[in-house]
């Protein structure tokens, strides 16, 4: 074999473990054991204040169901586990008073609003996937906003 013909085999090789890789990365959906369907319901700390802890990963969201009551002010802290691949949270539900879309990080984002409407609101992560987008690949959950 040539010098020329090892330098295009050593670059394809590099090619496709590279692709490999990213495909390691961006498409093994991981759910953590038991956590399939996790609810919780906002806890009611000081000043009347809803609040509630959300954690995001590979590629879900822990809990994937909030429940909080309508009028009621709302302390969501959202954070990501430490890790390359970034994250959003995002929830677009201007009717019932909730429009964020936040990057996340391993350090807390705290995000205050008071839902305006009953119903159900999806959150996500809108980041674009390698074949798939985050949300598509199971990175969603609901707040459900009760009377």
């Amino acid at each position: 074999m040539g010098q020329k013909n090892k330098r295009v085999m050593v670059i394809v090789v590099r090619f496709a473990i590279t692709g490999l890789l990213l495909f390691q990365l961006n498409g093994c959906a991981t759910v953590p054991p038991g956590q399939l369907s996790e609810v919780t319901r906002a806890s009611l700390g000081e000043q009347n204040t809803q609040r509630i802890t959300l954690v995001a990963s590979n590629y879900w969201f822990r809990p994937e169901r909030i429940i909080v009551k309508v009028g009621v002010p709302v302390e969501l802290s959202v954070r990501k586990k430490p890790g390359v691949i970034p994250h959003t949270f995002v929830i677009h539900a201007p009717e019932a008073g909730i429009n964020v879309n936040v990057a996340l990080s391993a350090k807390p984002e705290v995000i205050n609003f008071v839902p305006q409407k009953v119903g159900s609101f999806e959150f996500y992560c809108d980041k674009p996937g390698l074949f798939e987008s985050h949300r598509e690949m199971g990175m969603a959950g609901v707040i459900e906003v009760t009377p």
